[in-house]
């Protein structure tokens, strides 16, 4: 929807500026028309009432026409910006270690935009710190463009209510470029679990209070949020047992070292057909394509459990508003790519491309949803 609505917009502006031409052109004939034949009022005027009549048919017309060009000024400005700039590489900085799900994706995107736009796309891994790392460099980058970071949603919504010293302000710091991707994880169990459904799970939880562990790939991380979310929600007593990394977590569950884990959507996919573990629900606002018959968390009755995961593009702050849209743009052409589409639709995520203005809306909803959870689990990292 968000790339389409980016198409609508050229095509307005093309149309709005024909508009103003077109009245500027019609009520100037009938100007000149008044004058040559000496039209004359009724009641004994002369061609200047004829003539006052015309003019305010035009300012009219080109009030109404400057109103529509001012709704998409803004995607016209971004257009007329040079991104990339000849001869200037854009490094592109992932705070994660190469080779992971988000990496892969970011190299991905990143060689689509070289090959549509001839410039030169440096990915540059940065890992370590819960994303802390990367986020800070490119905090302390220009904002010509040229230094941008692809992150997850931990970064701006969620360390700030994790880590009390943050080196980076998550409004001020960063400017929202374009939301690349949407994701999801989706809760699964140990095969052997004397449960199979979320329902089933929840009434073992209250009969059996502490004797059920859940996973988390790290501590403050989405998986273990989504877990203090179910206790929350559904009056719980389970044991957060933290692991280093999805591996981890996702070995000790097939093992029974814990019976429930908040998994990203391929893997829990994938898990789930080889019947190596139990699909309960995902973890967000819709179901799933790849699980249509799965309902949601929400569907079977856990309020809360909707955060929407996510994938995005970051500038350093103060970034001109006309040049983060035509950054947005660009990488909006690689995200419409089949080659892209393809590669997250398999992943069982589905791509956005929300622009500036939107993307800062979400991350704003984010960090308040977000921030509501960690204070009410009472998390806190040092």
């Amino acid at each position: 929807m968000h790339l389409i609505r980016g198409r609508i917009n050229s095509i307005l502006i093309s149309w709005s500026i024909s508009v103003v031409l077109f009245i500027f052109l019609l009520t100037g004939h009938f100007n000149y028309i008044a004058l040559r034949k000496n039209y004359y009022h009724p009641k004994g005027g002369d061609t200047m009432y004829i003539k006052k009549m015309f003019c305010a048919i035009q300012q009219i017309g080109v009030v109404g026409a400057v109103c529509i060009l001012s709704l998409t000024s803004t995607a016209a400005v971004g257009a007329n910006v040079e991104w990339p700039a000849p001869g200037k590489p854009v490094n592109l900085i992932v705070p994660f270690p190469a080779g992971s799900g988000s990496d892969t994706l970011a190299r991905a995107i990143a060689h689509k935009v070289s090959e549509q736009t001839g410039a030169t796309i440096v990915v540059d891994n940065k890992p370590g710190a819960s994303t802390i790392i990367g986020a800070q460099h490119v905090s302390r980058a220009p904002a010509d463009g040229n230094t941008l970071l692809y992150t997850i949603v931990v970064t701006h919504t969620q360390n700030p209510h994790l880590f009390k010293d943050l080196p980076y302000d998550p409004f001020k710091d960063f400017t929202p470029i374009v939301q690349a991707v949407r994701s999801a994880t989706v809760l699964v169990a140990n095969k052997d679990a004397p449960f199979n459904t979320t329902a089933e799970m929840i009434e073992y939880a209250k009969k059996n209070p502490g004797k059920l562990n859940f996973a988390s790939y790290s501590i403050g991380s989405t998986s273990h949020l989504n877990g203090e979310l179910l206790k929350m929600s559904s009056d719980i007593d389970i044991v957060h047992i933290p692991y280093k990394g999805t591996a981890d977590a996702t070995v000790a569950l097939m093992a029974g070292d814990v019976q429930i884990y908040f998994d990203g959507t391929a893997t829990a996919v994938e898990n789930g057909k080889a019947r190596k573990v139990k699909l309960l629900g995902p973890a967000t606002d819709k179901r799933l394509r790849v699980l249509p018959d799965l309902p949601t968390l929400a569907e079977q009755g856990i309020p809360g459990l909707d955060i929407v995961g996510w994938q995005g593009i970051f500038g350093p702050g103060n970034m001109q508003p006309e040049l983060a849209e035509r950054i947005a743009s660009v990488f909006r052409d690689a995200l419409l790519s089949e080659k892209i589409t393809k590669m997250v639709e398999t992943q069982g995520n589905e791509i956005s491309g929300a622009g500036p203005e939107e993307f800062k809306s979400i991350v704003k909803n984010d960090y308040q949803r977000w921030g509501d959870v960690i204070k009410k689990a009472n998390i806190t990292l040092q």
